[in-house]
């Protein structure tokens, strides 16, 4: 018995993927959050420039990145840490790094561009043990319901990049016309997906899950604006009422 208990890695669950809570399908999360007293709400409001009024949402995501930030806090990391790429994937017993210096103007020091009335938003995918993405790395299998740009800028990733073709792609967009017109320009930081080399998740000490940050450049200002967000992998579905694959949230900006 002693014997069998020493086999046992406490790190891996012992009902996975199909048999787990959790399932098959990772959904995707949205960073800040609105405060914990209001915890139905999907709601992004503040006044512009306006600091006193944007200081909770910034303060959110300093709170959120702090691992990030900070390799020591999280158990385990930091002799472990890897600079993973495309072409080189993490060894074993090794992490990825996730550098929050490539996130463009959706950093602490620039106040997440909050104060710009041009917010940022982080995105991650919920972390399940062992699932492996099943990405769209070519564009003639591209879904018909793909957002068009999405499809344009894979295209074009084929053409140039055509190593970085194994990511989870990410998309954001208004939900109906007059939000497709009022969220503006959007620019995602440090690419527009989840890198696959992040994947599997195995429950390794110190790993933190990848982000994408969403810069809205221009969103109309003193107007709701209802923004859905979807990963895009073969083996990730759409389901916003099961949260799986899909996020809702709106933005007003007084």
């Amino acid at each position: 018995m002693w014997v069998f208990f020493q086999t046992l890695d406490p790190r891996i669950p012992k009902w996975q993927m199909d048999q787990s809570l959790i399932g098959t399908n990772p959904g995707l999360g949205f960073r800040p959050l609105p405060s914990e007293d209001n915890v139905e709400s999907t709601l992004i409001w503040y006044k512009g420039t306006d600091e006193k009024n944007y200081k909770m949402w910034t303060d959110a995501l300093d709170d959120f990145l702090q691992d990030y930030r900070t390799p020591g806090q999280v158990s385990g990391r930091g002799q472990n840490i890897y600079n993973c790429d495309y072409n080189q994937p993490p060894p074993k017993g090794m992490v990825c790094d996730v550098d929050i210096k490539q996130y463009g103007p959706c950093t602490l020091e620039n106040h997440y561009n909050y104060h710009k009335s041009a917010p940022c938003i982080f995105l991650k995918l919920n972390k399940i043990y062992g699932w492996v993405p099943e990405f769209y790395n070519e564009s003639s299998s591209l879904p018909s319901n793909m957002p068009t740009d999405l499809k344009d800028y894979i295209k074009e990733k084929e053409q140039k990049e055509l190593h970085t073709m194994n990511t989870v792609w990410v998309s954001c967009e208004g939900e109906n016309a007059a939000d497709i017109e009022n969220v503006g320009q959007i620019q995602y930081y440090p690419r527009r997906g989840f890198p696959g080399y992040y994947y599997p998740y195995e429950n390794s000490e110190g790993y933190l899950s990848p982000l994408v940050a969403v810069h809205f450049e221009r969103p109309v200002r003193g107007i709701i604006i209802n923004i859905e967000c979807k990963a895009w992998a073969h083996n990730i579905k759409h389901d916003r009422h099961e949260r799986m694959g899909t996020v809702h949230f709106e933005l007003m900006i007084d």
